[in-house]
């Protein structure tokens, strides 16, 4: 069993800046795949980034270049350094682990954090 708990979200202006961290109950990092996912009201949850098991680093479209994921084994903790924040980017923002591979659909993911809400607004 793994437990993986967010932290970081809150209040921000737009082009502010935000860093959340999701730290795992044990030393999973760069031996699974680890990833921020986020939904909006009334929309399914998407996958934002990952940081995989082998190294590689994937982004969605519409985050690249604005976020960027990272890890920290000795801390077990991966980050998500969130710059140039848009109103579009408000959002419960939800840590996700696996041993296998994170796609895109959220279903079938076991391990889950209790999300973070961001919000983005003047």
């Amino acid at each position: 069993q793994v437990q993986v708990v967010e932290s970081g979200g809150g209040l921000v202006q737009p082009g502010g800046s935000l860093r959340l961290s999701c730290t795992a109950s044990r030393n999973i990092v760069s031996i699974w795949d680890m990833g921020w996912y986020r939904q909006q009201p009334g929309r399914q949850r998407e996958r934002v980034a990952v940081a995989s098991a082998d190294g590689t680093t994937t982004y969605a479209n519409s985050v690249k270049d604005r976020f960027t994921i990272s890890n920290n084994m000795a801390e077990r903790t991966v980050y998500l350094q969130m710059n140039s924040l848009k109103p579009e980017d408000t959002a419960v923002y939800y840590c996700a682990a696996s041993p296998g591979v994170l796609l895109p659909n959220p279903e079938g993911i076991v391990y889950w954090g209790q999300g973070t809400q961001v919000t983005v607004s003047s």
